[in-house]
């Protein structure tokens, strides 16, 4: 059985600007920001939440299925997907639109300003969840257009499928109503630190109110971890050492590929965390967003070094 993954294919473009943002974006002037940033080092990848964890949950030997809609422009990552046996049965083409495109720029500080243009991926409401649910085991709602992210939401809880809702850069789309919507028919909700102020700021709630919508709340808060809200308790999960912070673009779809593993192997929540966060650490250590491999003997070497145990 597999994990059926809704949301974006997209082409990145990744630019990387050799200073910080804060020298040259002025706070007092943000109501008039004018500002350019040189970009010497740029680079396109293959992206997107959906592709991006559908490619770190291939890596760790699950069946992952993508649904998404893409655009004319796609056959050189359909090429990529054909390459590393990822089942994409479920990608549909509109012949008449781009496939998505960031354009991501990073700083020495490791902010990000993205812009995007979401092309095929407004139609992602023409796509529907399989009704054979007993091929699909587990699911997520990751950021998609908005019509297709509470249609796919809607079609999981009604077929009984537990999935993730991971809002991602989706959640300005949503006012509060509708976000408290999305969290209810879910099973668990991932957010990192930003989005988990912004979701709490929506809706209303605090975390602990957020957490008891659904069997877990995981954060995840860069250089100091993740914490996991399940069953009235608190799991903090350390982050994992990494050699080089090369690039932070598409740590958290790696982070959530780790998640889908867990729970698609019924692993206890300390595991799966740390599973998830050394998927992040992984992907850390190498520019774009799916240009890191490894074995599985490897990966469980690398977490024993990491964590002192094994799993």
């Amino acid at each position: 059985m597999s994990a059926l993954i809704c949301g974006s294919m997209a082409y990145d473009t990744i630019m990387v600007f050799h200073d910080k943002f804060k020298h040259h974006i002025l706070p007092e002037k943000v109501h008039m920001l004018n500002v350019s940033f040189l970009v010497p080092t740029m680079r396109r990848e293959f992206g997107g939440c959906a592709g991006n964890i559908a490619y770190n949950l291939k890596l760790l030997n699950e069946t992952p299925l993508i649904m998404a809609t893409v655009g004319h422009d796609f056959e050189p990552y359909a090429k990529w997907l054909n390459k590393h046996q990822i089942n994409d049965q479920y990608i549909r083409l509109i012949e008449n639109q781009f496939t998505g495109q960031a354009y991501i720029t990073t700083d020495e500080d490791s902010n990000q300003i993205t812009a995007f243009h979401p092309g095929a991926m407004s139609f992602s409401h023409e796509n529907s969840i399989p009704t054979d649910k007993n091929s699909i085991r587990i699911g997520i709602v990751s950021p998609d257009g908005k019509d297709g992210m509470q249609l796919h939401a809607k079609q999981f809880a009604e077929l009984e499928i537990p999935f993730i809702f991971d809002p991602g850069q989706g959640m300005p789309m949503f006012d509060g109503a509708e976000l408290l919507t999305l969290i209810e028919q879910a099973t668990w909700l991932t957010l990192n630190d930003y989005e988990a102020e912004l979701m709490q700021e929506k809706t209303g709630l605090s975390l602990a109110q957020l957490a008891e919508k659904v069997k877990a709340l995981i954060i995840t808060q860069g250089g100091e971890g993740s914490t996991i809200y399940t069953d009235g308790k608190q799991i903090k999960i350390p982050v994992a050492p990494v050699t080089n912070l090369a690039d932070p673009t598409g740590c958290g779809d790696a982070y959530r590929a780790g998640l889908l593993y867990g729970l698609l192997n019924n692993l206890e929540w300390e595991i799966t965390g740390r599973i998830a966060s050394l998927m992040g650490a992984i992907k850390i250590e190498h520019p774009g967003t799916q240009n890191h491999s490894f074995s599985s003997d490897t990966f469980k070497q690398r977490y024993q070094d990491s964590f002192g145990s094994s799993f």
